[in-house]
């Protein structure tokens, strides 16, 4: 019976199914590489505004407690955009001829809303609630990153399901005093650097109510 292949080949075929492997391993790589990077995430991207509004100047430099512009994140899943009026009761005295401010001002004017671009959005099938997360203790700056330092805002996590997941795993390093809430940097921690949890953050925990069992339920965030 004639050879019809080449002996050759053998060698051949093993080596283009060892390649397909390794292939198909960096597909699947750089897939997720994809899935995670900035270009996804939108990690550190900075969204386009109607007023470039700097966090770091009215939170750091001004002192200006977030409360203040996010009136209903203590009561609210929502922790709600700052309306006009909020703008226009220090921006009337202060920098009011501006031309940066002029869309406050026509807002202002018109009562017609600015549309601020948000930077936190989650998908519709995901439930947050911001106020649940105040009472339980849960720092700003575990979400939202040091905005006390960001001149234009921009997402510091990624907000995917893993990452939610790992803080509702361990919670530890996130809650804090009721007091420190709103507060940003190392003085408002209760975790050493190392991650390990200080002195008190069980004691916090039970304080708060805080349960993990209940926290990896899929209802909780998925209703």
């Amino acid at each position: 019976m004639a050879q019809v292949f080449h002996p050759s080949m053998n060698t051949f075929a093993k080596v283009t199914i060892f390649g397909a492997v390794f292939i198909l391993a960096a597909l699947a790589f750089l897939a997720d590489r994809v899935e995670r990077s900035p270009y996804v995430t939108e990690v550190n991207v900075v969204r386009d505004q109607p007023v470039p509004f700097s966090h770091e100047h009215h939170v750091s430099g001004l002192g200006i407690d977030c409360r203040y512009c996010h009136t209903s994140v203590e009561k609210s899943a929502f922790a709600g955009l700052p309306a006009t009026e909020i703008c226009m009761s220090c921006h009337s005295q202060i920098w009011k001829d501006s031309p940066m401010l002029e869309p406050v001002r026509e807002s202002y004017r018109t009562g017609k809303p600015l549309r601020w671009t948000r930077v936190h959005d989650l998908p519709d099938f995901v439930y947050f609630n911001h106020s649940i997360h105040i009472a339980k203790g849960v720092g700003c700056e575990s979400c939202h990153g040091r905005v006390d330092r960001m001149p234009l805002m921009r997402r510091a996590a990624s907000l995917e399901m893993a990452w939610c997941i790992d803080c509702h795993e361990h919670p530890q390093p996130a809650i804090r005093p009721l007091d420190q809430v709103f507060h940003f940097g190392p003085e408002a921690h209760t975790v050493a650097d190392d991650g390990s949890p200080r002195s008190g953050t069980v004691e916090l925990m039970q304080a708060h109510g805080v349960k993990t069992g209940q926290l990896l339920d899929c209802w909780t965030c998925h209703r």
